[in-house]
């Protein structure tokens, strides 16, 4: 049970970091422009993934031709992030941008747990989980109206 605590609270971090840094990127992204926006925070991710990535002996960094082709194109899902936020932050405010993210994120992992993809455990689509879509919809809905 205390395992599981520290994964939540692990998780919950990492929506406390989207929520500070889409505001960020998105005021930046109104001054700068999207893309230099985009690729100052990857740049600046880049060289904290480094520091972790040599604090970490490089990990398995050598196995990453054997990695599918469509995941090393992950980052261009980064580059479409940043690029939805510079738009909707300044017209919708940072909580409803950040929310209909998070909603986004939550309808992508259902259909990637649904069928498996990635290599990911299959976890069906039950009711209980289309209901749990139902009100995030409704819940995104009444906040940006």
């Amino acid at each position: 049970m205390l395992e599981l605590l520290a994964i939540c609270f692990i998780g919950l971090l990492g929506g406390v970091a989207v929520g500070v840094q889409a505001p960020m990127g998105g005021v930046m992204g109104q001054r700068i422009g999207g893309a230099a926006a985009s690729v100052i925070i990857h740049a600046g991710g880049l060289i904290a993934s480094l520091a972790l990535l040599f604090a970490r002996k490089g990990e398995q960094i050598s196995e990453w031709r054997t990695i599918p082709w469509y995941m090393l194109a992950s980052g261009v899902f980064g580059l479409i992030l940043y690029l939805t936020i510079t738009q909707t932050l300044p017209k919708l405010g940072a909580t409803s941008a950040v929310l209909l993210i998070i909603v986004g994120q939550l309808l992508a992992g259902m259909v990637i747990d649904h069928f498996g993809l990635f290599d990911l455990p299959i976890r069906s689509i039950d009711l209980s989980r289309l209901l749990a879509a139902v009100l995030l919809i409704t819940g995104a809905y009444l906040m940006v109206r």
